[in-house]
């Protein structure tokens, strides 16, 4: 997660700026290049962009310049999944809880294929923007959105435990990813659901990585 040019991790009150041992931010560019070369992906969350509409792009750019990203920026609409894609992104993430209709997938889906749907699931169900999608079971708006073209669904459950059997059949249908309160522990779950894989936090991958951060200002999007 990034928000304001940092790196954010898990707290008990809310995303929480990650930090070295010694207190200084972590360097987001120093946490990407650590990432990327550990994993041939990295699942980004713009903070700025889901909470506030205001995608952190000239981060997002310098980011992708060294490493595989899929970005999840909270775009509502099919322009803004496309600026996000320019960024260099391998695939921009479109969540249900912000993108504004059906009809915006079915734009950005004419525009680029190279596009992945977040269910997002709360306590009171699937979190929707598009009210034709509010109170439908996740297997089905997985369907809907697979009927547009989109194949790559990423399912998040969020304030309470996944679902399996529900993630099965997504995964029945086509290329699935865990995200949400999924744990790396959780691993030995995905296989017989037929996951293509998951999204976890980094928070403990980072525990230990030193900082060249000296003072509290962020770092600047230019290597």
């Amino acid at each position: 997660m990034i928000a304001k040019g940092r790196v954010m991790v898990p707290g008990e009150d809310g995303p929480e700026i990650a930090r070295a041992s010694n207190g200084a931010p972590l360097d987001i560019f120093d946490v990407a290049d650590f990432l990327s070369a550990r994993y041939p992906r990295l699942y980004v969350v713009d903070l700025d962009g889901i909470e506030d509409n205001r995608p952190q792009l000239d981060f997002l750019q310098e980011i992708a310049r060294e490493a595989d990203v899929w970005i999840d920026a909270g775009p509502r609409t099919a322009d803004q999944a496309i600026d996000i894609l320019i960024t260099g992104g391998r695939r921009a993430v479109l969540s249900t809880a912000y993108l504004r209709s059906e009809d915006e997938l079915r734009k950005a889906w004419a525009l680029s294929p190279d596009l992945a749907v977040e269910v997002e699931v709360r306590d009171s169900g699937v979190v929707a923007a598009e009210p034709a999608w509010t109170g439908r079971p996740v297997p089905e708006i997985a369907a809907a959105v697979r009927a547009v073209g989109v194949e790559q669904v990423v399912v998040s459950y969020r304030e309470r435990d996944t679902d399996w059997s529900s993630v099965r059949s997504v995964a029945d249908g086509g290329p699935t990813w865990v995200g949400g309160t999924f744990e790396r522990s959780q691993a030995s779950a995905l296989g017989p659901t037929g996951a293509a894989g998951a999204i976890f936090h980094v928070r403990d991958e980072l525990e230990g990585l030193s900082s060249n951060a000296p003072g509290s200002e962020a770092p600047s999007p230019g290597r």
